[in-house]
């Protein structure tokens, strides 16, 4: 099969301030409302460690009162200001006259036959996002959002048919990790003596991360702190449908590991599927990925290919895979397709998705066929999406 022909330049490592501006016109009509409650209380979830030292110095607050605060509510998981048993209870008043510890309203809780969890979180505007946690025997992976919606349309991907609402802020996407722990009676953090159930963090959900980069990177800084949360970025995957002059970024500045949201090996039918490929072609894409700082082997590049019978699940398929992830520390993980309703594909028979993956694991690289989980709650990969009649009925 030829390679897929240039139609556009290849970006460079830097990202141009065209580029910049026309990435934050894109979305930046959807900012999230301000952390701010109706009575003039602001919410300290999703303050960097400088605007909450900040916030509490305009209250009169000595500056070691931000480590105080930043550790019962990022180690302890307190929401509760009285929690604070360090802090005197005068002081503990008057924190919370001004400010809240804030949590989404988890409005549905659905637990799958294989034990995925589903959250369908609300938050203060009403608006809601979905989170997943998907566990295996001795850890798991909180699957988190990044918008309500998604601006790509990605044709096999239930979120993609409801549009761009608007996107989650700092605050929204770190405290669905939070609120998740609170399912599991998870805290306090931990410092190494016990592992965790929630020990791993996806940013797969509903949304592209990318187009909505400060406030995903501004949490994820928040979880790596190793004063709070303290998740490693090594135990944090982005996953992007290939926004090129973010994923420079992304990778200088959180280091966090890469996931590709690839599904097709040829322009002309990820142009269809993934219709943000029309911008950034396989080309620029494999090329970003080329630059992607921190991939090594030891931190491989995930692929994500999504099966579907008869458009990209043939052995020249596989072939061509193969010759684009060629001299990339890389592995492909397989998605069996996920029906969702109205859906127009099918899932790609088992005779065809082992014949796949055989021919990328013969050429040298790592290509399971992932699970499908949580398929009975509409948990699954591609399956996410914002339906809050739909998702009561289901859940009663």
């Amino acid at each position: 099969m030829n390679a897929p022909g240039p139609r556009t330049a290849a970006p460079g490592a830097e990202l141009t301030e065209a580029e910049r501006i026309r990435i934050l016109a894109k979305t930046a009509r959807f900012a999230p409302p301000p952390a701010v409650m109706a009575d003039g209380r602001k919410d300290l979830v999703g303050l960097s460690r400088e605007e909450l030292a900040a916030e509490l110095a305009a209250i009169g607050e000595a500056a070691f009162r931000a480590k105080q605060v930043w550790h019962w509510i990022y180690h302890q998981g307190a929401t509760d200001f009285a929690r604070m048993s360090t802090i005197a209870k005068p002081t503990q008043a008057k924190l919370a006259e001004h400010f809240v510890i804030g949590r989404p309203e988890a409005a549905v809780v659905q637990t799958s036959t294989d034990h995925t969890r589903k959250f369908l979180f609300r938050f203060r505007d009403g608006q809601e996002a979905e989170t997943v946690y998907i566990p295996e025997e001795d850890r798991g992976a909180v699957c988190i959002s990044s918008q309500v919606g998604c601006t790509l349309s990605c044709r096999f991907c239930h979120t993609g048919t409801q549009t761009l609402v608007r996107n989650l802020g700092a605050a929204e996407i770190v405290s669905q990790f939070m609120g998740a722990r609170d399912s599991y009676n998870e805290w306090p953090s931990p410092r190494g003596e016990s592992p965790r159930l929630l020990s791993n963090i996806v940013l797969m959900g509903m949304g592209e991360p990318l187009y909505n980069y400060d406030n995903v990177a501004k949490a994820m800084r928040i979880v790596m702190d190793g004063e709070g949360i303290g998740i490693s970025r090594r135990r944090i995957t982005l996953s992007t449908s290939g926004v090129v002059p973010m994923m420079d970024r992304a990778g200088t500045e959180l280091g966090v590991n890469l996931a590709v949201s690839l599904h097709a090996v040829r322009d002309d039918l990820r142009d269809e599927i993934v219709p943000l490929n029309r911008k950034y072609p396989i080309r620029e894409l494999m090329a970003a990925c080329r630059r992607y700082p921190a991939a090594s082997n030891a931190r491989r590049i995930t692929f994500e290919y999504v099966m579907l019978k008869g458009l990209n699940d043939s052995p020249e398929d596989a072939r061509e895979l193969v010759r684009l992830i060629t001299g990339l520390p890389a592995k492909v993980n397989l998605i069996p397709f996920n029906p969702w309703p109205g859906s127009p594909y099918e899932t790609s028979t088992h005779a065809a998705i082992n014949k796949f993956s055989q021919i990328v694991m013969d050429a040298g690289f790592s290509s399971p066929v992932r699970a499908p989980r949580g398929r009975d709650i509409l948990a699954a990969c591609g399956q996410l999406r914002t339906e809050t009649k739909r998702v009561r009925a289901a859940a009663s």
